[in-house]
């Protein structure tokens, strides 16, 4: 029986996930591009800003204030903001990646980037910057016949997705699924996964299949090196 996974969880996972197994041998990226950013945020509807439960949030608020929401693509929908918010998010996944590494010691890194993982303490460094980039303002509430109170709520800026996002990943990294995370050593594939029991080698039943027709193949060839 699968355990239930946390939207910290999903979201850590599925920002590293944007680099896989392409299904022909190689590896893909999704985030090659600013529109490849706005087709994976847009399939996680809900969970980050600029995602469509957020967009009507931002509507709301804007025809009370006047101001005008950001789009789902960057700060004012600009090539440049698009461009700077997708540099952002794959920096944050290179730290994330990175520290994904090394959750998994003494296991080892998924082989796509395990010969250029960022260092460990650089990772953290960047991930603890990004966080912070979603600062947070002081809001009066001062109801008829009652005591004026100030709470704090955050502040849009260009950089939400990216300060939401390694939120999540250090709600992640400090929760207690991160001792089930691994890395899936099946033939071609690079995918991290988080164990859902004992005996689970890969993430997924055909990477099992892949990895056991693997082995059988390279004791028939030690078998006939030895004859």
């Amino acid at each position: 029986m699968r355990e239930p996974i946390s939207r910290d969880t999903r979201l850590a996972l599925d920002l590293a996930l944007t680099i896989r197994h392409d299904g022909n041998g190689g590896v893909t990226d999704d985030l090659t591009d600013p529109a490849g950013l706005t087709e994976w945020v847009r399939a996680h509807p809900g969970l980050l800003p600029g995602t469509a439960t957020d967009r009507a949030d931002d509507h709301r608020e804007a025809s009370t204030t006047g101001t005008a929401p950001q789009s789902a693509d960057g700060a004012g929908g600009g090539s440049t903001a698009q461009a700077a918010q997708l540099a952002a998010v794959r920096g944050l996944r290179a730290a994330v990646r990175a520290l994904f590494a090394r959750a998994v010691r003494p296991g080892e890194p998924s082989p796509a980037d395990a010969a250029r993982l960022m260092p460990p303490e650089e990772a953290l460094r960047h991930l603890n910057e990004a966080a912070a980039r979603s600062p947070t303002v002081p809001v009066l509430d001062w109801p008829e016949g009652a005591t004026p109170l100030v709470h704090h709520k955050p502040a849009r800026t260009a950089d939400d997705l990216t300060a939401a996002l390694a939120q999540a990943v250090i709600a992640f990294l400090a929760g207690p699924d991160r001792d089930r995370l691994r890395a899936c050593h099946a033939p071609r594939c690079v995918r991290y996964f988080l164990k859902e029991h004992p005996r689970q080698e890969w993430c997924k039943p055909s990477c099992g299949n892949r990895a056991r027709v693997a082995r059988h193949h390279q004791r028939h060839k030690a078998t006939a090196q030895v004859y």
